[in-house]
């Protein structure tokens, strides 16, 4: 498929071979910013410990694994990213890093992260990390991607797991406390995600992928989004009632999912073409997600010191 996007990517084609920062941005450092923090959260919250020198060994593993995932959903989705004025700027795209290339640093990224994390670290997290990647790679990209609008509610498990692999990490164990982190994230994705889909509906209309928006449309796309809000706020408070996390965490989170419901609110209010509702949504939810781990590890790093 042909568009004036495409056209501007290829005439900025670069001669010559791909710089550092080509690959660095091939690991998609913004998501894996906030992976890293989330598994940092899960490993903080576990019971036991780790050697200070083995939790930073778990987090690179994490972090590592995340962007080799990231490389090898660029080199497949290549094809679209192009002609998507979201991603038309990545390094395939543009032609500074060929497509063979970037495969195959995802994938020696890949194996390295899961193996140096079973070694390292204990083989539970390993195990863990490498089903994330190849659900992320196989499952949401390959898989769910192009071929339902219900992509972002399964794939979303991928970005969920960090917290579950940093918990590992430090317990040996898959606990009900650990769940409670993945739920929040796998319930938080869809939300967040569908907003994105609405400001961005014709992207994905225009490559072929059956976002909600362009399956559904907008306005089913709203209620959807302002249904996970309500059903997010309660899973948000799993972790008191679990004993995770203590009064600090749960009046934090109550009010961060309040507002995120008033967000949520207002986009289910709007019509189809205002978007700036779904784009504050968007921008918040990043910010909720990023404060209620924030709020988790603040709480337990204030405890210890006390």
């Amino acid at each position: 498929m042909n568009s004036p996007n495409l056209a501007i990517v290829q005439r900025t084609r670069r001669v010559g071979g791909a710089r550092l920062a080509d690959y660095l941005a091939l690991l998609k450092p913004r998501v894996m910013s906030l992976v890293v923090f989330t598994a940092l959260v899960g490993l903080a919250l576990a019971p036991g410990g780790l050697h200070p020198l083995v939790a930073v060994a778990a987090l690179v593993c994490i972090a590592v694994g995340a962007g080799a995932s990231g490389a090898i959903n660029m080199w497949y989705d290549a094809d679209i990213d192009g002609q998507m004025l979201r991603t038309c700027d990545r390094p395939i795209p543009r032609g500074h890093v060929r497509p063979g290339a970037a495969l195959a640093f995802g994938t020696v990224l890949s194996f390295a992260s899961v193996l140096a994390m079973g070694a390292l670290v204990n083989l539970l997290s390993a195990a863990l990390l490498a089903m994330t990647i190849a659900f992320y790679v196989f499952i949401y990209t390959m898989w769910l991607k192009r071929r339902t609008p219900q992509n972002i509610v399964i794939g979303g498990a991928a970005g969920a797991f960090p917290p579950m692999i940093g918990w590992a990490a430090a317990s040996g164990e898959v606990s009900l406390a650990s769940i409670s982190l993945f739920a929040i994230i796998f319930f938080w994705t869809p939300p967040h995600f569908w907003a994105l889909a609405l400001y961005r509906a014709d992207d994905y209309r225009n490559v072929g992928v059956p976002m909600l928006p362009v399956v559904a449309g907008k306005a089913a796309t709203r209620r959807q989004i302002l249904i996970y809000s309500l059903i997010l706020f309660p899973i948000t408070l799993s972790p008191v009632a679990l004993g995770v996390c203590g009064l600090a965490y749960g009046l934090g989170a109550a009010l961060l999912g309040l507002i995120f419901i008033a967000f949520a609110y207002r986009v289910w209010r709007t019509g189809d073409d205002d978007d700036a509702p779904a784009r504050r949504l968007f921008g918040y939810s990043i910010f909720y997600l990023f404060a209620l781990f924030a709020v988790m590890l603040g709480e337990r790093l204030a405890g210890a010191w006390a």
